[in-house]
């Protein structure tokens, strides 16, 4: 593959982003650029940010231009709905229109979903790290984005909210017992979006040290942990997790979302 040119979304506000990378932690942008690479390095990188950038609509002109987008995770939800959280709605809707491939994965999932009709809300329980279980439906197995993935796996995930009302003709391809909507595929007119709501180009490495520098939110905003105890056992778990993972399983649907475009 060779030439492609993608447009990776970045859902964090900058002010997010800055207070990654103060503890040493990749952006996601970072992330979904090191995972796509582990796949080929002849890909064409933009990035933009519709929350911040001042330039989205020189952006918009030229999104036709992209081979495919990836829209990827934020720390943000979607029924807060600030005026952040419009701009990006809005400019998912422009790239519902114009790009022809689009990967959206976790809140850029949410944002696909409500762009295209569909709801997001809070979910009762969580994947804090990892998602256990994940499993295919009958439609998943035969879809092209799960080509070589095993029936039933783990991944690193790490959400709050979740997709409750499917847009019109979309389908799911993937279920676990926190949340119903695990992955999905719809279209819009010509524009074919699969939905990630776990994170397959962001390592379980990562996810602890997000886990870590989120603790006290976690614990006392969020109320998932009792106490400090309870992260440390629970990150306990994903360290099993890692001895176990095969990198490239893991990241399975980025490669076939990647030869989607290059077969199209």
């Amino acid at each position: 593959m060779s030439n492609y040119n993608i447009l990776i979304v970045e859902g964090n506000l900058k002010e997010e982003n800055q207070n990654f990378s103060e503890v040493g932690i990749q952006t996601h942008t970072e992330s979904l650029r090191d995972s796509l690479n582990h796949f080929t390095n002849d890909l064409n990188f933009d990035v933009v940010n519709p929350s911040s950038d001042m330039n989205l609509n020189s952006v918009k002109e030229k999104l036709s231009n992209y081979d495919g987008l990836i829209w990827g995770g934020s720390s943000l939800n979607i029924y807060n709905n600030t005026p952040e959280i419009q701009r990006q709605i809005e400019f998912m809707r422009e790239c519902q229109k114009k790009v022809k491939n689009i990967l959206a994965i976790c809140w850029g999932m949410q944002v696909a979903v409500t762009a295209a009709g569909g709801e997001v809300k809070k979910s009762v329980n969580s994947n804090i790290g990892i998602a256990n279980e994940i499993t295919m439906s009958v439609d998943g197995s035969n879809h092209p984005i799960y080509k070589n993935k095993i029936d039933k796996f783990n991944s690193p995930a790490f959400n709050f909210d979740e997709v409750v009302t499917l847009p019109i003709n979309a389908i799911c391809l993937a279920s676990n017992k926190i949340n119903k909507i695990q992955s999905l595929f719809f279209q819009v007119g010509n524009t074919k979006i699969w939905g990630l709501q776990y994170h397959p180009e962001i390592t379980y490495e990562k996810m602890i040290s997000l886990i870590e520098f989120r603790k006290e939110k976690l614990i006392k905003n969020r109320k998932a942990f009792e106490n400090e105890e309870q992260v440390k056992n629970h990150i306990s778990l994903i360290k099993e997790e890692i001895s176990v993972s095969n990198k490239t399983q893991r990241m399975v649907e980025l490669k076939n979302w990647l030869d989607n475009i290059k077969n199209n």
